[in-house]
């Protein structure tokens, strides 16, 4: 079964390693420069660096629908600059899931395959989609909703070991972020992880710095640009995360549950 997803940060990451352990097929779409944080368990590093692995996944840049074709039939993970999804059409998948994580939807439909998954705000099944997943933490994270709409973006990033928006960092200013500090370097209050046109980017709380952008990016004022995570374990940085594994049994709930007439 041969499923293309929007998007390759952190979280459509960890969705695309439950269904490569499931057996699936994936080619995954993502912006030239991409701007996942927690790059370490990042399938979209792929296309910096040619090939990524996030736990015993390997993933590939692919040159072309017919290039990404190969590589997921090799049993490893394609990644492809196509931000429009332009490859679905080429590739006809049996199944389709917009895994941007945009707050809203960037133009996937149901007509783009058999089965369409719409994953966080911005997607209502049966509508645009044919089932959604919610990933809000909380009581209702990974929940499939084959009618409705995932719980609206609040802003406010969802709570660990205590910590909510201050676990998030943050470009201090418009401009090229250069890193001084590196994923899984355990960090205090003030620590500065970066610099933004020369301003500094200090760590918000103690813990252990679980994301932050390559050098070179293009930050804007405000843009998110790396987070902490309090619980203070490095192991955690290479590892997806409770959240991602949530989200992605959610959405293989989804392919399965229409799989009888994806088989059919």
């Amino acid at each position: 079964m041969l499923v293309v997803m929007r998007g390759a940060g952190d979280l459509a990451s960890g969705i695309a390693l439950r269904l490569r352990r499931a057996g699936m097929e994936v080619v995954m779409c993502d912006i030239a420069v991409p701007t996942a944080v927690r790059r370490t368990v990042a399938f979209s590093e792929a296309i910096r660096l040619g090939q990524a692995k996030v736990e015993d996944q390997l993933a590939r840049r692919a040159k072309n629908a017919a290039d990404a074709l190969r590589i997921a039939r090799a049993g490893e993970v394609a990644v492809l600059v196509d931000p429009e999804g332009r490859v679905i059409e080429e590739l006809r998948p049996h199944v389709v899931v917009d895994a941007i994580l945009a707050k809203r939807n960037l133009g996937t439909t149901k007509g783009m395959a058999p089965v369409v998954i719409g994953v966080g705000p911005g997607f209502t099944a049966p509508v645009d989609c044919h089932a959604a997943v919610e990933t809000k933490r909380g009581h209702e994270l990974g929940r499939v909703y084959y009618e409705g709409t995932p719980i609206a973006n609040t802003g406010v990033p969802g709570i660990i070991a205590g910590h909510g928006a201050d676990r998030v960092l943050r470009a201090p200013a418009d401009g090229s972020f250069e890193p001084v500090l590196k994923i899984g370097d355990v960090v205090k209050a003030g620590d500065v992880a970066a610099y933004v046109a020369g301003e500094p980017l200090p760590c918000t709380i103690d813990g252990v710095l679980r994301g932050l952008l390559q050098e070179g990016v293009p930050v804007t004022r405000g843009m998110k640009s790396g987070d902490i995570d309090p619980r203070g374990n490095p192991a955690h940085c290479l590892t997806v995360s409770d959240k991602a594994r949530a989200i992605g049994g959610g959405v293989l709930e989804a392919i399965l549950h229409f799989s009888p007439q994806l088989l059919a």
